[in-house]
Parts: C-alpha cells; sequence; structure tokens
C-alpha cells in the first residue's frame, strides 16, 4: 500500500525492493535510465480520464462537448492522445496553436482563447482554420473582423462574459469576479455592448457564450451561480441565436492528502444540470453545453522525480536540496501551492524526519515542500513529488541555465520518451554568435 493513494495515480504500486512503480514501471529504475528530473505520466490514467469526462458529460447532454485546456500541459503527446480519444482543444496562443496543429488536431476542433490575441496571432488563427475563437475584448472584435473581411470568410466566435462571481480559490487563479483581466464585465454592461458588436460584424458569427470563474475548485456550489448569473445575461441580450455555452473549465484534483475534489461525473452533471435549469427559468432554448477541464485531465496523472543532492540540518528539520526547483515546479513559489512527497527508491522505510525539500535554484523562496515526514534523506535518494501533471511542464524555465527535464509516458510495464532531456547547447541554440 503506497502512501497518499488520492494523489498517486491508481497505478501506484510497491516493487518487491520497496519502490515506487506506477504504469507497471519502477520509477528507481526510470530514474537511472532517463535522469532526474524527470517527469512521468501514466499514460493509463491519461487516457482513462478523457474517456470518462466524455463518458459523463455526453450521458448528461447528448450534443455536450469536452474541450481539453491544453495550457495544463500542451506537450505533442498529450495533444495527440487529446485528439485520439475525441476531445477538442483550447489553444491560449500562437504556439499552443502551433503545437496542436503539429500534434495533427483537426482546427475545427480548436477554441483559441487569449486575452491579448496580437495581429500575428489573428492571422495564424484565420489561417490555420481554427473552429472557434472566443472573443476577450474590442480590440480583438475589430482585428479580427478586419482580418476575416481581408479573407473573404466568417469566423465562429463566443464571447467570454466574466459573471461576477468569486470562486473560492486562490486569488491568481480566480477568473470570474467583475475586475478580472479576461473577458467582458456583466455588471459593467461591457458584455452587452461585446454581443452587440459581435452581432453587428459581418465576418463574425456569434454563436454562444464562454465563462470560466477559476481553476483548483473543490466546491461545485458556485457553478448554478455561475448559470444562472449567464443565463440572467442571456435573456437580457435576446439570446435566442446564442446557442452553445462554454462553462470552462476549473475542477480541482487533491495535491494532499486531506484534499477532496468532486467527482469527474458529479461536475459534469452539476455544469449541465445548472446550465439547462437556468435557461429553462429565462424561456430560452437549452443550449449545447461544452466544458474545458485541464488540471483534472492531466493533473494526478502526472509525478515528478528528482534526486537529492546536499543535505542540510536544520533547526528541527532537514533540507534535502534536489536537482531542480522552481524551474520545472513554480507553483510553489508562484501562488503558494502545496504538494506532498515521498522517497520512491524506499517507501517502506520509516517516516522519521521532517524533511524540507529545497531546489539548486539562486532563490530563498525556491522551496518545493515547506515540511514533510519522510524517512531520513540520504544523498542519491529519489523524491517524488505527486499530482504534478498539470502546469510543470507547461510553466518550466530555464532560470539559472537549468536544463527542463525529460517527460516520459509510462503504461503496461513500458515507458517510452516523449520530451526529450534539454542540452547545454539547447540553452544558448538561440543566441547569435559573437562577432569575431
Amino acid at each position: 500500500m503506497t502512501p497518499f493513494p488520492q494523489v498517486l495515480p491508481p497505478s501506484a504500486e510497491l516493487t518487491p525492493e520497496g519502490h515506487l512503480a506506477i504504469g507497471g514501471c519502477d520509477v528507481a529504475e526510470l530514474a537511472s535510465r532517463f535522469g532526474t528530473p524527470l517527469v512521468i505520466y501514466d499514460e493509463g490514467l491519461l487516457r482513462a480520464t478523457a474517456r470518462t469526462f466524455v463518458s459523463e458529460l455526453t450521458a448528461a447532454a447528448p450534443d455536450s462537448e469536452v474541450v481539453y485546456a491544453s495550457k495544463a500541459y500542451w506537450g505533442l503527446a498529450m495533444l495527440r492522445l487529446a485528439g485520439e480519444e475525441g476531445l477538442s482543444v483550447d489553444v491560449a496562443s500562437g504556439g499552443e496553436l502551433h503545437s496542436a496543429l503539429a500534434a495533427g488536431v483537426a482546427p475545427r476542433r480548436l477554441y483559441m482563447h487569449g486575452n491579448n490575441k496580437d495581429d500575428r496571432e489573428v492571422d495564424e488563427l484565420l489561417d490555420a482554420g481554427v473552429g472557434t475563437v472566443i472573443l476577450d475584448n474590442f480590440t480583438e472584435i475589430a482585428s479580427l473582423e478586419r482580418a476575416a473581411s481581408e479573407r473573404g470568410l466568417r469566423q465562429r466566435v463566443l464571447v467570454r462574459v466574466t459573471p461576477g462571481v468569486d470562486a473560492d480559490t486562490h486569488s491568481y487563479i480566480r477568473t470570474g469576479h467583475d475586475d478580472s483581466k479576461f473577458g467582458f464585465s456583466r455588471a459593467s454592461g461591457a458584455a452587452a455592448a461585446a454581443v452587440a458588436e459581435a452581432r453587428a460584424a459581418p465576418h463574425l458569427d456569434l454563436v454562444g457564450l464562454h465563462a470560466h470563474i477559476g481553476s483548483q475548485l473543490l466546491d461545485l456550489s458556485e457553478q448554478p451561480e455561475a448559470a444562472r448569473l449567464l443565463a440572467d445575461f442571456a435573456a437580457a441580450v435576446d439570446g435566442t441565436d446564442l446557442r452553445l455555452v462554454n462553462m470552462g473549465g476549473g475542477l480541482g484534483i487533491a495535491y494532499t492528502r486531506d484534499q477532496s475534489p468532486p467527482a469527474i461525473g458529479d461536475f459534469c452533471r452539476q455544469v449541465v444540470q445548472a446550465v439547462h435549469a437556468e435557461w429553462d427559468r429565462v424561456g430560452l432554448p437549452r443550449p449545447r453545453v461544452l466544458i474545458e477541464p485541464g488540471r483534472a485531465m492531466v493533473g494526478r496523472a502526472g509525478v515528478t522525480v528528482y534526486r537529492v543532492g546536499a543535505l542540510k540540518e536544520q533547526a528541527g528539520w532537514v533540507d534535502a536540496a534536489v536537482d531542480g526547483g522552481m524551474s520545472d515546479l513554480i507553483r510553489p513559489m508562484l501562488y503558494g501551492a502545496t504538494y506532498e512527497a515521498l522517497l520512491a527508491n524506499r517507501v517502506e522505510d520509516p517516516a522519521d524526519a521532517t524533511v524540507r525539500i529545497v531546489g539548486k535554484h539562486c532563490e530563498s523562496g525556491d522551496v518545493l515542500v515547506q515540511s514533510a515526514r519522510l524517512p531520513r534523506p540520504r544523498s542519491g535518494d529519489l523524491v517524488c513529488i505527486p499530482a504534478t501533471g498539470a502546469y510543470g511542464v507547461s510553466m518550466a524555465s530555464n532560470y539559472n541555465g537549468v536544463t527542463r527535464p525529460a517527460v516520459v509516458f509510462v503504461d503496461r510495464a513500458e515507458a517510452r520518451v516523449v520530451t526529450r532531456r534539454e542540452t547545454y547547447a539547447d540553452l544558448i541554440a538561440r543566441d547569435e554568435p559573437t562577432p569575431t
């Protein structure tokens, strides 16, 4: 029995040697074979989660659609997997768009987000044939109309409405409040003006609304309120033509042993039932419902493995410095995210030490886990941090010239590299040579 079963992939188990295994692969052997830091994804869980979202949402509403929020992890292997499992994909930049197209995602299945799509990105999305653009500001409405007119095409769009819901999550990942940087405020009248402007644009085809109230939501009680406010707004703008509503994502995952996120099925049913009930209340035809899971799609499926180097005795705890840190897992430093930890090579040893897991970067705040009860660590031990599948790889950097980690997919006792480890040569590949 491995510790923290709710944060590790369900395939996690102990080997006869007392090592952690995921997807039938010994994590210690993977670290030896591929090096550390190493990001490991359970491919079987990725596919199972995608299928669960699709089956649960379509059971609640047969014409609904699951859109993978690729910002959580936009590696080509994951984007291909999303397409293979019948998911649409949302992208939020030209780079994410390029990656999705390179992975073979059908352009009509793409939803283009972003609060500052520049002219180049507008050109790129139109030339690629992106299926749907989520309008975020008036500048964008004008630039998209102009570019679509030049091409003689009509682009399908949604208006992103900020409904005025303060979700119970960290302020940095709260997006539904009135002064959010995203979307058009309902309360200020900007959303109504955006709908009117999009309707009047000859080369924009307004088909619905989008709203997203925040991320890492562990309480579903705010979804009905968001649906109520959106339905009231749709009725106020005579929304019979708004036949699609995208309620965003936000479903949380368990990062620590004391967190209990809602089940995927409960989330899907809650969203669909809330939308249907509220549109019925205001007398509008029920719209097609979309959701955009990202973290909940990939978070639990990924773990990050580090090797312990230097050890330092402190007053009441041990600092264990690992060979990564804020360059590959910045969430603890960015907004105080908390994680569990275990020693992947000594899972069953007694947890007899309080350990602070620190990174190797030149920042005092480079702390991955503030306090963990672990076997007293030794140099060479392997620290595994579960539930790092979302926003670890996608937010990684080269701070201090540290190379970004390799990523492997594991399934049925087989492991394959899907992203190679960066080299020192990669770090300077974009720099111009010094003139001689």
